[in-house]
């Protein structure tokens, strides 16, 4: 059974940095892609980044270009979203999610993810 669980939210003043964490469970990780999504209070939810494990090939969301990186430990079994010069509109519960089929690329964030983690708060303000 697969299982996606999220760690590393928190409060953070502008400017920070966090590393959000998904510890992935009972796949083999080279053959899914791995995504970071976002929702805001009141907003519907946005792709942030994902990267797939077999070819390490990434994408990132114009929103976020130039802030966040993403990167996976095999060995743990864990994907990281590095978040940098946070800004409060960057206050979201993320999630991380799986899926054998999404390519890292336009419209990769558009289609139907299989797999859903929990969620981690990020709060960003002064």
């Amino acid at each position: 059974q697969l299982q996606l669980v999220e760690s590393g939210g928190g409060s953070v003043q502008p400017g920070g940095s966090l590393r959000l964490s998904c510890l992935v469970s009972g796949i083999t990780l080279d053959w899914y892609t791995i995504g970071w999504f976002r929702q805001a209070p009141g907003k519907e939810r946005e792709g942030v980044s994902c990267i797939n494990l077999g070819d390490g090939s990434m994408y990132n969301a114009d929103s976020v270009k130039g802030r966040v990186t993403v990167s996976s430990d095999k060995d743990k079994n864990t994907v990281y979203l590095h978040l940098n010069d946070l800004k409060p509109e960057d206050t979201a519960i993320y999630y991380c999610a799986a899926d054998r089929l999404v390519v890292p690329q336009t419209g990769a964030f558009d289609v139907r993810w299989e797999y859903w983690g929990q969620g981690t708060q990020v709060t960003v303000s002064s």
